[in-house]
């Protein structure tokens, strides 16, 4: 039985840590589009908010509500929308990043912290589906969170390309803002596992953050400037995707 608790912890660790690293590819399009990558913004970011909801609904607070009652749930929703709210409201970061200055590294500074702040609950989504028993749902939870951190990638990019950042720097800074999903991971994981009782609060707690990030975040972002429609295509396009995805997993 201790080797089996090791043995899953172990690939819980390596599977947030692959949800992590996905968020360095989204680099790539700004290595190859350069200037132009900019203008896939609205659509990239339209695709993570329908990757993202679709994942908070059918993936946590679906489940949550078989496991618990809907007093968790508020209680849970509530915490998690507050948690994101807050640590948003208290990011000021300096115009000093990673040895650049000015407004660009200032904006690279508040991508990369704002995203750094909501993967700590992804990172929990992660741990507590992986703690249920539900078919199917840790591997839908865990493609989710992959699929969506890699425009998340993109947006850290952006401003760095432009405050002239190297394209390494840009991919390890990406996956840096997902470093907090594998110890979220854990964290959620182990708190299930000792009381199970705290399942449906850790996946209503998850979707009310990422929920939040949406109507808070990348919603706004993503049609910023009057691009409505390539943000909306990306919205469906998301959504299509992860509700695909669940009737393939049988979430």
């Amino acid at each position: 039985l201790q080797v089996r608790a090791v043995l899953d912890v172990l690939i819980l660790f390596l599977a947030a840590s692959a949800t992590a690293l996905a968020t360095g590819f989204g680099v790539f399009p700004v290595a190859i589009f350069k200037e132009r990558a900019e203008r896939l913004t609205p659509l990239l970011l339209g695709f993570t908010a329908g990757v993202m909801g679709v994942a908070s609904v059918v993936g946590l607070l679906i489940p949550a509500s078989r496991e618990g009652s809907v007093l968790d749930i508020v209680i849970g929703l509530a915490v998690g929308v507050a948690f994101l709210v807050l640590a948003e409201r208290h990011i000021s970061p300096d115009a000093h990043f990673l040895g650049q200055d000015g407004p660009n590294a200032r904006s690279s500074a508040l991508v990369f912290l704002v995203l750094a702040v909501h993967s700590l609950p992804e990172g929990l989504a992660i741990g507590a589906a992986y703690a249920s028993d539900s078919a199917g749902l840790s591997l839908f939870v865990i493609l989710a969170i992959g699929i969506q951190n890699i425009p998340e990638g993109t947006a850290v990019a952006v401003p760095m390309q432009r405050a002239g950042f190297s394209l390494w720097r840009q991919f390890w800074a990406a996956v840096g803002t997902s470093a907090p999903q594998p110890i979220g991971a854990l964290i959620a994981y182990a708190a299930v596992e000792q009381v199970e009782s705290l399942l449906p609060l850790s996946f209503a707690f998850a979707a009310g953050a990422m929920l939040a990030l949406i109507v808070v975040e990348v919603l706004p972002d993503a049609y910023r400037g009057g691009r409505v429609a390539g943000a909306t295509t990306g919205v469906l396009l998301g959504g299509a995707v992860m509700l695909g995805l669940s009737v393939l997993l049988g979430v």
